[in-house]
């Protein structure tokens, strides 16, 4: 048994040196990373020798602290099944090592996996908003930025084993399931839904929109989730609201005003037309607009119940994040824009 007194990265060392069956392994470059909402991210070099081997390997360990957002519906088992089914596909992704659901190592289930070379820079302040438009205006990622959303929804999910996510039945399935997990974390947060969310909540399931084709969604394809590498998405990260379902709940989260800052580009990197376009070429699915009118609206009961949970942990002290308590001014906005959309 690890002892659990012992630094963090001793205690990574020691549990990677045994998976490698490494008789020297030595870390370096141990950071880690404030980003995120869900996990607690370590980056890390390695090197080691088995075998008689000398070998070297980044790597990315995500440790699930049991009090952070989503902590209900993350879970770091199901992100590495899906890496791993995702291996074999187009789809950019790291590749997935090992996980460990017991509590032994690190206090509590982790996963390790590949470090892909790559940064990715928020988008919501001015450094990340300057490195964003300097990339779009150079031509490769925007095109780039597109082609990863297609290699997603060009999976072939069935062959990938990806159905055990849970396979909605075509029609208005899967948008049902939506609202009713939303509805469950914001009746799980014990603080009464503001007039404004309920009225939308019963619009959401008075207009369910119908899907006669259903296909891997990633759920939160943004810049922010996407590592990029000499202009080009190097990786496809955070697969945490992953679902079998309608292919426009993607391309509405790309089409959202909410989803850039102080531009017109799509996700602060593409143009909304150039976007359409090799979207449409790339997968053959024609992109409806009302669809995505109506799951933007859903996003918007999502942003409500993400914040409304993110601001219970921080009242309750069960998390200290001041990033949770900030999201308390989120919610009127989210349902201020929810309520002008729907007519008020």
């Amino acid at each position: 048994m690890t002892d659990a007194a012992a630094p963090v990265e001793t205690r990574i060392a020691g549990y990677l040196a045994g998976k490698l069956g490494a008789d020297d392994l030595r870390l370096r470059d141990v950071q880690r990373i404030a980003v995120g909402w869900s996990h607690e991210t370590w980056l890390l070099d390695a090197s080691w020798t088995a075998d008689g081997v000398q070998h070297e390997r980044g790597f990315c360990v995500r440790r699930d602290p049991g009090n952070a957002l989503l902590r209900e519906m993350s879970d770091l088992g199901v992100q590495f099944d899906v890496l791993r089914a995702l291996e074999a596909t187009p789809v950019p992704t790291p590749r997935a090592y090992f996980f460990e659901p017991g509590v032994d190592v690190l206090g509590a289930p982790f996963l390790v996996m590949e470090k892909v070379a790559g940064v990715c820079p928020s988008p919501w302040g001015s450094d990340g908003r300057r490195f964003y438009e300097a990339a779009a205006g150079r031509g490769v990622l925007p095109g780039s930025f597109t082609d990863a959303l297609v290699a997603i929804h060009n999976v072939d999910w069935r062959a990938a084993g990806l159905d055990f996510l849970g396979v909605p039945a075509l029609g208005t399935d899967f948008a049902a399931r939506e609202i009713a997990k939303w509805r469950s974390l914001i009746d799980a947060t014990g603080i009464q839904p503001d007039p404004v969310l309920t009225d939308l909540i019963c619009w959401l399931e008075a207009n369910v929109p119908s899907t006669d084709r259903l296909v891997l969604v990633h759920g939160a394809y943004r810049t922010g989730n996407l590592l990029i590498d000499d202009d080009r998405v190097s990786a496809v990260l955070d697969w945490e609201t992953e679902v079998i379902g309608d292919p426009m709940y993607d391309v509405a989260y790309v089409l959202s005003e909410l989803n850039r800052e102080r531009t017109e580009l799509l996700s602060n990197i593409v143009e909304r037309d150039a976007f359409r376009r090799r979207y449409e070429q790339g997968t053959g699915i024609e992109i409806d607009d009302d669809a995505c009118r109506y799951y933007q609206l859903l996003y918007a009961m999502r942003s409500a119940a993400f914040w409304m949970s993110a601001t219970g942990l921080f009242a309750s002290g069960r998390n200290t994040d001041l990033r949770l308590a900030r999201t308390a001014w989120s919610i009127p906005v989210v349902l201020d824009n929810a309520a002008r959309a729907l007519g008020y």
